[in-house]
């Protein structure tokens, strides 16, 4: 089951990786059945039963939310001609939109679900979108997260509504980052020693901070009227160089940690494995920002592991 919950990200912010037939023959060696993208660029995925998340860039949100006609050519240009012989889980509408943009993801979501279902694809493609942690005011303990703005939980109750999941980008590394004094470096990393934390709210106790972050975002979802939604982790990972507490050893240890435990669910739902996408294949050398960024992969562009790490 492990193996089946676990997928990775395909980053393409470098220049120097492999080429994507090449990509794509890796992870099916390495038995890693789902992979998110993004932007539509699969044609090498054709045929080879991967499970994707396919990213709509946050750039084209707004002319989507305005018109289903450009909704519409958008399917039929990045979906219906490779559908399904590219296995398209979900389409993410916009990743980590921030500011007024937001106003564009409910309207986008709305008119590629029609253009999906003009299509007749609506029924194997669910539309979300992927947001960051953020979304969520008081999330600790994890029984007080409510989402942070109103325009979520119309997202949440459109999600409910199509059967669709949150998607949701989940980074112990940058809360601990953030508050190393209060947060203990093995409960970030899923090592053991850390105290558990019990949540005052229900009495559920807590080993590790992902499993927190993610049933802040149930609470948040429970209380906008979307209980029966699901939380994706659409992407959740470690540098192992660059910055405060990254390296091999604290990359090598939450990573593992992350793969050998989403299939036993959360303390909020326990038992249902977490579908969780690994951030990220590659070191992807072109990625702004701090040098931490740079240093996500699990493996190097040639393919050689940064450290050994194992999908069960």
């Amino acid at each position: 089951m492990g193996a089946q919950s676990i997928g990775v990200c395909y980053g393409l912010v470098g220049n120097d990786l492999p080429p994507a037939a090449a990509v794509v023959q890796l992870y099916k060696s390495l038995r890693i059945n789902t992979m998110r993208i993004y932007a539509p660029d699969h044609h090498a995925l054709r045929g080879s039963r991967i499970g994707i998340i396919l990213g709509v860039a946050n750039e084209d949100l707004p002319g989507l939310a305005a018109s289903a006609r450009t909704a519409a050519s958008w399917v039929q240009s990045n979906v219906r001609p490779f559908y399904p012989a590219v296995n398209i889980r979900y389409i993410a509408a916009g990743n980590e939109v921030q500011g007024g943009a937001t106003q564009s993801i409910l309207p986008a979501m709305r008119n590629l679900q029609a253009a999906l279902a003009a299509a007749g694809l609506a029924a194997g493609i669910k539309v979300s979108t992927c947001v960051w942690l953020d979304v969520i005011s008081n999330s600790f303990p994890p029984s007080a997260g409510v989402f942070a703005h109103p325009y979520m939980a119309d997202i949440a109750r459109f999600l409910a509504a199509g059967g669709a999941p949150l998607l949701v980008n989940v980074y112990p590394y940058f809360a601990y980052r953030g508050d190393p004094g209060n947060i203990n470096l093995n409960y970030a990393t899923f090592r053991p020693g850390a105290s558990p934390v019990r949540d005052a709210g229900n009495g559920l106790v807590y080993t590790n901070l992902f499993d927190a972050m993610v049933d802040a975002v149930v609470a948040a979802l429970e209380k906008a009227g979307a209980a029966g939604v699901r939380v994706v982790v659409s992407e959740s990972g470690w540098p192992s160089a660059g910055g405060f507490a990254a390296s091999v050893e604290n990359a090598r240890a939450y990573n593992q940690g992350v793969i050998d435990h989403v299939r036993r669910g959360t303390p909020k739902r326990p038992g249902a494995a977490l579908e969780t996408y690994m951030f990220a294949m590659f070191n992807e050398n072109q990625k702004p920002g701090e040098p931490t960024e740079r240093n996500f992969g699990l493996l190097y562009p040639n393919k050689s592991p940064v450290y050994p790490i194992t999908f069960r």
